[in-house]
């Protein structure tokens, strides 16, 4: 337990902190299962609009630095990845 005023501040304003960046992190995932469900449902459209959503999502929570910026990038892509491929057989 901290002894000091400091050290009592600090526990509170890093709790505030962590549920604030749990939130941020939570809504991250949620859009990007969102995304990923709706892309392999075949709903491309929706998918689209999800996946834009997904990654401004992402970008936000990079800028804030709750997500390494890596980390960001590399979930983007991989979500890019997989709706260039859902709608590669469309083209063609």
């Amino acid at each position: 337990m901290p002894s000091t005023r400091s050290a009592i501040k600090r526990v509170r304003s890093s709790e505030k902190r962590r549920v604030l960046n749990r939130q941020v992190r939570s809504e991250a995932r949620s859009r990007i299962r969102q995304a990923r469900t709706l892309i392999q449902s075949g709903r491309l459209d929706d998918a689209q609009k999800s996946v834009a959503e997904a990654i401004h999502v992402l970008d936000k929570a990079a800028e804030k630095g709750i997500l390494h910026p890596n980390n960001a990038a590399r979930r983007k892509s991989r979500l890019m990845q997989s709706l260039n491929q859902a709608l590669q057989p469309t083209k063609q």
